[in-house]
């Protein structure tokens, strides 16, 4: 396991394109895996819905009020996480991904430690987040790090909604 000092988490503001190149691989991995995983495959980025392709090709526009956290192991961009600003006293996390090369490293447990912090500085009182049902490690680690699941605020069947205290 890579010890966490290894990882540098950095709010990304789009300002960086050496990172944003590493960011939009790992937004284009996240959305063609889960489309592949809901039975939906796309052969490539331009396959996508709509709404995640313009993740894709504009991070900037797309989670313009967000703050953006990518996962730095040296000059390598292996990870990324997105805290939406809070509403309601509730932030949310989503598209935490990590490069399945570097899984195992601590890389997850990193950005969402970043995130949560991120979350308690802005005053939020929560921090909800939606992972599918087959992440079963991702579900692990969420429940590991204090997150419970809760009442769905989103219809897709196979989502499981989870929430934590700031």
């Amino acid at each position: 396991m890579t010890d966490h000092r290894e990882i540098a988490i950095v709010s990304w503001s789009g300002q960086a394109p050496a990172i944003e190149g590493g960011l939009t691989a790992l937004l284009a991995a996240y959305h063609l895996r889960t489309e592949a995983e809901k039975g939906e495959p796309v052969a490539d980025v331009d396959g996508l819905p709509d709404r995640y392709r313009a993740e894709v090709a504009d991070p900037r526009a797309a989670f313009a009020g967000d703050v953006v956290l990518v996962a730095l192991l040296g000059d390598a961009v292996v990870g990324c996480l997105v805290v939406a600003s809070p509403v309601d006293g509730q932030s949310e996390i989503k598209r935490l991904w990590t490069d399945p090369g570097f899984r195992g490293r601590g890389v997850a447990s990193a950005l969402l430690g970043a995130a949560l912090a991120h979350a308690a500085e802005t005053g939020a009182d929560a921090v909800r987040l939606s992972v599918w049902e087959w992440r079963t490690g991702a579900i692990a680690l969420y429940e590991r790090l204090g997150f419970t699941v809760t009442r769905s605020w989103d219809e897709r069947d196979r989502l499981v909604c989870m929430r934590r205290a700031a």
